[in-house]
């Protein structure tokens, strides 16, 4: 159901994916969507907690999730579900936002945003924007609760100011740098002045230890601003600073998400129908890892390998993802024994299902629990590979650096994938078969 701006349609399913598109081109920016869930009265969220993108992608009630990006021959998709029967009663909308990174929304072709039955796959609603120009942030839609029952409308608001406008105008605290004020001069020299609250007073008398007060309960720090910054890793800039990033400790995700494209061309359309008579694709995340000690080995499923995230190797292989959905391939990384890794390659192999990485979409997210999310795309292969490495993280000494590899191997005959990136990347590892 195509929608004009301002109109409002039913929404009567209690699952629902909402699905923000665009065409896909070399100077199109990049487009996130995203979600805010406002209170009722207010018109604003309760907390930073309530803005759901990126870098925050689930709600607290679970009501909300942010899905991630899809790539197909028709555009892009980024998408988010919303289990309406889940969000909490004092919420009475979520608006449904889209933020541009690298270009205003004016070259953004075919921007739209599809409300569609999340069991069934129905199309409930879609509205389409036409009047973009400057703008970098767009609510495009929400969904707001009428007598006891869900609706969506289609908005069409833009904000030059891109995605930080929009979040502080709903009422998100923003990390974003400040300028300092103009210094004054001063007529004497000034002592420096203190912020900090003293934790006793300036000239303390000493109770009698009988009555020596109970000190006040410490006051409820401020939460933390929300981080908007990401970082694209590109063929023109292929590696970042974990350190500058402020992302070295805690725990970091890594998740490859893939499909299968929905066309198949030139030699790939043998492959395709390979693929498709191979049945599911079955794609692993894996890990070469090389200690400060010495020691070497690799996290994957084979063997059983999951490795471990309190204990060398400190990484850790999540699950084994046969649909490639949006939960992909995970594998976490634990940043506070980071002094203890030197490098790390992490690659990803065809276990079955395609004889190679042709007319396959994939996307790494590298998200460190303190820092900026890394991402990248695979780019299209245009050889015969079984095995593609993806990212190499080394410890310099001084630096945490993660690298963009992206690089599509084809094994030798009679050697193994495994075998094949350890030769690449000069492992020296003795490799024997095994099953999962």
């Amino acid at each position: 159901m195509s929608m004009l701006k301002g109109a409002n349609t039913p929404v009567p399913a209690p699952r629902v994916r909402v699905e923000l598109g665009w065409g896909a081109g070399p100077s199109v920016p990049d487009v996130d969507a995203s979600a805010l869930l406002l209170a009722a009265g207010s018109g604003k969220v309760r907390s930073d907690g309530d803005f759901v993108f990126y870098n925050q992608p689930a709600h607290a009630s679970g009501a909300v999730r942010h899905e991630g990006k899809r790539t197909s021959a028709a555009g892009v998709v980024d998408a988010v579900e919303v289990d309406l029967a889940r969000v909490e009663p004092g919420i009475e909308k979520i608006v449904l936002a889209a933020s541009s990174d690298g270009g205003s929304f004016g070259q953004v072709p075919g921007l739209h945003v599809r409300v569609i039955d999340a069991a069934s796959g129905a199309e409930i609603a879609r509205y389409d924007s036409q009047d973009a120009t400057v703008e970098r942030a767009f609510v495009l839609g929400e969904l707001y609760r009428r007598q006891g029952a869900w609706k969506f409308r289609a908005v069409g608001q833009g904000y030059s100011a891109g995605l930080a406008g929009l979040a502080t105008d709903y009422g998100i605290t923003v990390d974003a740098p400040r300028p300092a004020p103009a210094p004054a001069t001063p007529t004497r020299p000034a002592a420096p002045v203190s912020m900090a609250r003293p934790s006793t007073p300036a000239a303390p008398v000493p109770p009698p230890v009988a009555a020596r007060p109970v000190p006040p309960p410490a006051a409820a720090q401020p939460a933390a601003p929300v981080r908007l910054s990401k970082v694209t890793l590109t063929k023109d800039a292929p590696s970042v600073s974990l350190t500058k990033q402020g992302g070295t400790s805690g725990a970091m995700r890594v998740n490859l998400s893939w499909q299968v494209r929905k066309q198949f061309k030139g030699w790939g359309a043998k492959l395709g129908r390979a693929m498709a008579m191979h049945g599911d694709l079955d794609l692993d995340l894996c890990a070469l890892f090389e200690l400060t000690d010495g020691r070497k080995g690799v996290v994957q499923a084979l063997g059983n390998a999951f490795g471990a995230l309190h204990q060398p190797p400190y990484i850790h292989l999540d699950g084994d993802d046969r649909t490639g959905g949006t939960s992909g391939e995970n594998l976490t990384i634990n940043l506070d024994h980071k002094d203890q890794l030197r490098r790390v390659v992490i690659f990803v192999t065809i276990y079955e299902g395609a004889r190679s990485f042709a007319d396959l979409d994939a996307t790494v997210t590298l998200q460190p629990q303190h820092g900026a999310p890394i991402d990248f795309s695979l780019g299209e292969c245009t050889v015969p590979s079984t095995v593609c490495s993806l990212a190499l993280i080394t410890n310099t000494g001084s630096d945490l650096v993660v690298q963009r590899e992206a690089r599509f191997l084809v094994p030798e005959r009679g050697v193994s994938p495994q075998r094949t990136v350890d030769q690449t990347y000069g492992w020296g590892m003795n490799w024997t078969p095994g099953r999962k």
